[in-house]
């Protein structure tokens, strides 16, 4: 009986790990079919952004291609130049010329006394910006400080005695401003009542406005560089 009993014992261990075994093998099989029916989708996925980028790479070639087209047959041609040298003129990378006024601002030359204070009958940074921002203000259209062209990008500031701008472009007194735009309109907006000149000559700054029929200003010299912005779109 009692060995009877254990090969009933036997037979039911080893049904049970046949159980097991199987079930085992089951889980495995359905795990490496669901993997690579899984990754089969990501790629198709993938595939299918891709194949849409190429559409819109392509389109914009085909789009650029008519514009040299029409460019070289002659079709807007004139109107493709015009664009290019506004572009070209707003970016400040090409000499501009035409009427305007030519400012020069020097430090005082009023003797101090003791117990004043040097540093209000000097030049400083927000000195020329306050005068910078008068003629943008009157629809200047370029403008120059000491040869050196103004950018939308442009920063004025003290270093010392000496003005940086333009990054590394440092200049020392006297500063000439040269701006294109109505002589009459910018030399009115410095010199109106209670405006910057008249602020500054209260300290002693030295300012002169002369108005000129032609003007030029020459093109930025400098790199352009644009590190996070982007066209929109």
């Amino acid at each position: 009986m009692r060995v009877g009993g254990f090969q009933w014992i036997l037979a039911i261990a080893a049904l049970i790990l046949g159980i097991v075994l199987a079930f085992q093998y089951r889980i495995t099989r359905d795990v490496r079919i669901n993997v690579p029916v899984q990754r089969a989708q990501e790629l198709s996925a993938q595939v299918g952004q891709l194949k849409k980028e190429r559409d819109f790479s392509q389109a914009q070639v085909a789009s650029l291609r008519e514009q040299l087209d029409k460019a070289t047959a002659g079709i807007g041609g004139d109107a493709l130049k015009k664009e290019l040298e506004l572009a070209r003129i707003v970016a400040g990378v090409t000499d501009v010329t035409g009427p305007g006024i030519e400012i020069t601002l020097n430090d005082s030359n009023i003797n101090l006394r003791p117990g004043d204070n040097p540093n209000l009958y000097v030049l400083h940074d927000e000195d020329v910006l306050r005068v910078l921002n008068e003629l943008k203000a009157a629809g200047a259209e370029a403008i120059a400080f000491n040869g050196q062209r103004l950018l939308a990008t442009t920063e004025v500031r003290c270093t010392g005695p000496t003005v940086v701008l333009n990054k590394n472009k440092r200049l020392a007194p006297p500063y000439i401003i040269t701006a294109i735009g109505n002589p009459d309109t910018l030399e009115n907006a410095l010199k109106m009542r209670g405006g910057v000149a008249e602020i500054l000559q209260f300290w002693g700054i030295q300012i002169t406005v002369k108005k000129l029929s032609q003007v030029t200003v020459p093109a930025y010299t400098g790199g352009i560089k644009f590190e996070y912005a982007r066209p929109a779109g």
